[in-house]
Protein backbone atom coordinates (compact mmCIF):
# COMPACT_ATOMS: atom_id res chain seq x y z
CA UNK A 1 0.00 0.00 0.00
CA UNK A 2 0.84 3.50 -0.82
CA UNK A 3 0.57 6.36 1.43
CA UNK A 4 -0.05 9.67 1.04
CA UNK A 5 -0.60 12.32 3.58
CA UNK A 6 -1.13 16.17 3.44
CA UNK A 7 -3.06 18.82 5.26
CA UNK A 8 -0.25 19.87 7.80
CA UNK A 9 0.09 23.94 8.07
CA UNK A 10 0.55 26.58 10.52
CA UNK A 11 -2.04 27.25 12.83
CA UNK A 12 -2.29 29.10 16.11
CA UNK A 13 -2.95 27.70 19.46
CA UNK A 14 -6.37 26.50 19.87
CA UNK A 15 -6.96 26.06 16.28
CA UNK A 16 -7.57 23.36 14.26
CA UNK A 17 -6.33 21.53 11.06
CA UNK A 18 -7.20 17.88 9.06
CA UNK A 19 -4.96 15.96 7.78
CA UNK A 20 -5.62 13.19 5.24
CA UNK A 21 -3.90 10.06 4.35
CA UNK A 22 -4.89 8.60 0.82
CA UNK A 23 -3.95 4.99 0.87
CA UNK A 24 -3.57 3.51 -2.84
CA UNK A 25 -2.39 -0.30 -4.27
CA UNK A 26 -3.47 -3.43 -3.11
CA UNK A 27 -3.90 -4.18 0.46
CA UNK A 28 -5.54 -6.80 2.85
CA UNK A 29 -9.43 -6.65 3.38
CA UNK A 30 -8.54 -5.45 6.62
CA UNK A 31 -5.69 -3.45 8.04
CA UNK A 32 -5.04 -1.40 11.07
CA UNK A 33 -3.77 2.35 9.70
CA UNK A 34 -2.50 4.79 12.07
CA UNK A 35 -1.22 8.20 12.75
CA UNK A 36 2.24 8.95 14.56
CA UNK A 37 4.24 11.92 14.91
CA UNK A 38 7.61 13.29 15.84
CA UNK A 39 8.99 16.62 17.41
CA UNK A 40 12.46 17.56 16.38
CA UNK A 41 14.91 15.39 18.77
CA UNK A 42 11.92 12.82 20.13
CA UNK A 43 11.66 10.04 18.81
CA UNK A 44 7.94 8.69 17.10
CA UNK A 45 5.30 8.33 18.73
CA UNK A 46 1.48 7.52 18.41
CA UNK A 47 -1.53 9.27 18.25
CA UNK A 48 -4.43 7.83 16.54
CA UNK A 49 -5.32 4.49 14.68
CA UNK A 50 -8.06 2.66 13.46
CA UNK A 51 -8.98 -0.44 11.71
CA UNK A 52 -9.69 -0.01 7.71
CA UNK A 53 -13.15 -2.28 8.28
CA UNK A 54 -14.15 -2.48 11.79
CA UNK A 55 -15.11 0.41 14.61
CA UNK A 56 -11.91 0.27 16.66
CA UNK A 57 -10.16 3.43 17.06
CA UNK A 58 -7.51 4.26 19.47
CA UNK A 59 -6.17 7.32 21.08
CA UNK A 60 -2.83 8.55 22.32
CA UNK A 61 -3.77 10.09 26.06
CA UNK A 62 -2.21 13.22 25.00
CA UNK A 63 -4.67 13.92 21.59
CA UNK A 64 -7.83 11.93 23.10
CA UNK A 65 -10.53 14.41 23.59
CA UNK A 66 -9.37 16.93 20.89
CA UNK A 67 -8.19 14.07 17.92
CA UNK A 68 -10.48 11.77 16.14
CA UNK A 69 -9.37 9.44 13.81
CA UNK A 70 -12.24 8.68 10.78
CA UNK A 71 -12.53 6.90 7.67
CA UNK A 72 -13.94 7.22 4.00
CA UNK A 73 -13.66 3.71 2.41
CA UNK A 74 -14.92 5.04 -0.72
CA UNK A 75 -12.29 7.74 -1.12
CA UNK A 76 -9.74 4.86 0.11
CA UNK A 77 -8.56 7.70 3.20
CA UNK A 78 -8.23 8.14 6.55
CA UNK A 79 -8.92 11.48 7.76
CA UNK A 80 -7.37 13.45 11.36
CA UNK A 81 -9.50 16.25 12.51
CA UNK A 82 -7.11 17.49 15.17
CA UNK A 83 -8.73 20.50 17.40
CA UNK A 84 -7.87 22.71 20.14
CA UNK A 85 -4.34 22.28 19.04
CA UNK A 86 -1.27 23.26 21.72
CA UNK A 87 2.22 24.67 20.68
CA UNK A 88 3.20 20.56 21.64
CA UNK A 89 1.53 19.19 18.85
CA UNK A 90 3.86 20.59 16.59
CA UNK A 91 5.38 17.90 14.71
CA UNK A 92 5.97 15.78 11.65
CA UNK A 93 2.39 13.73 11.28
CA UNK A 94 2.94 10.10 9.39
CA UNK A 95 0.30 8.05 8.53
CA UNK A 96 1.32 4.32 8.31
CA UNK A 97 -0.25 0.82 7.46
CA UNK A 98 -0.22 -2.34 9.57
CA UNK A 99 -1.05 -5.46 7.76
CA UNK A 100 -0.43 -8.19 10.56
CA UNK A 101 -0.96 -8.81 13.95
CA UNK A 102 0.92 -6.19 16.14
CA UNK A 103 -0.22 -3.12 19.00
CA UNK A 104 -1.44 -0.52 17.50
CA UNK A 105 1.11 1.95 19.11
CA UNK A 106 4.55 0.47 18.51
CA UNK A 107 5.58 2.34 15.11
CA UNK A 108 7.88 -0.81 14.23
CA UNK A 109 4.75 -2.93 13.74
CA UNK A 110 3.62 -0.88 10.90
CA UNK A 111 4.79 -1.92 7.84
CA UNK A 112 4.11 0.84 5.24
CA UNK A 113 4.53 4.85 6.06
CA UNK A 114 3.50 7.51 3.96
CA UNK A 115 5.72 11.04 3.87
CA UNK A 116 5.03 13.08 6.35
CA UNK A 117 3.60 16.45 6.99
CA UNK A 118 4.39 19.61 8.74
CA UNK A 119 2.04 20.70 11.37
CA UNK A 120 3.28 23.92 13.41
CA UNK A 121 1.54 25.26 16.16
CA UNK A 122 2.46 28.90 16.92
CA UNK A 123 1.95 29.79 20.91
Amino acid sequence: VQLQASGGGLVPAGGSLRLSCVASGRAPSDYKLGWFRQAPGKEREFVAAIRWNGVSKYYADSVKDRFTISRDNAKNTVYLQMSSLKPEDTAVYYCAAQYYSGTYYFPFDYQDWGQGTQVTVSS
